[in-house]
């Protein structure tokens, strides 16, 4: 992934409508809050993490919904995947960055997430990343 110090990671939708390029090395994580669950019908999603100058597009189709009081998730306009979350000021997170579904990625066997979070809803059967640090949402994040 890193060759003298540049990173580049693409990724984009099913289709190909949507493209994008991360040029740092994001932070990758498993979540399994509900609102993970429920927006990629899956038991957890795995997010990577960079800030929104370390991000280029292509393509016209991305749309996006608020998942939450603080958070907005984007998927392909023409496919539906799922692409992105990012919080509102509102969250008291870092609002100067985006998280990307690892699995939009073209190789999402280059990143490994390190951490476990939103335990308290994860699916007894979800036993991956096993050993991983963990912690539980922010109560603040609870809709």
């Amino acid at each position: 992934m890193e060759e003298h110090g540049a990173v580049e990671l693409e990724g984009g939708c099913l289709c190909g409508a949507m493209r994008y390029v991360l040029t740092a090395a994001p932070r990758v994580h498993y979540c399994h809050c509900s609102m993970c669950q429920r927006a990629t019908g899956s038991a957890f999603a795995v997010l990577a993490w960079v800030k929104w100058d370390d991000v280029g597009w292509h393509g016209d189709t991305q749309k996006s919904y608020r998942s939450s009081p603080i958070a907005r998730r984007s998927f392909c306009g023409e496919c539906g995947t799922p692409l992105t979350l990012h919080y509102d000021e509102a969250s008291g997170i870092e609002t100067d960055e985006v998280a990307f579904h690892v699995g939009t990625l073209d190789h999402p066997e280059r990143v490994t997430p390190d951490h476990h979070y939103g335990v308290e809803s994860r699916l007894p059967w979800a036993d991956c990343g096993a050993g991983l640090p963990e912690q539980q949402t922010k109560e603040s994040w609870d809709a």
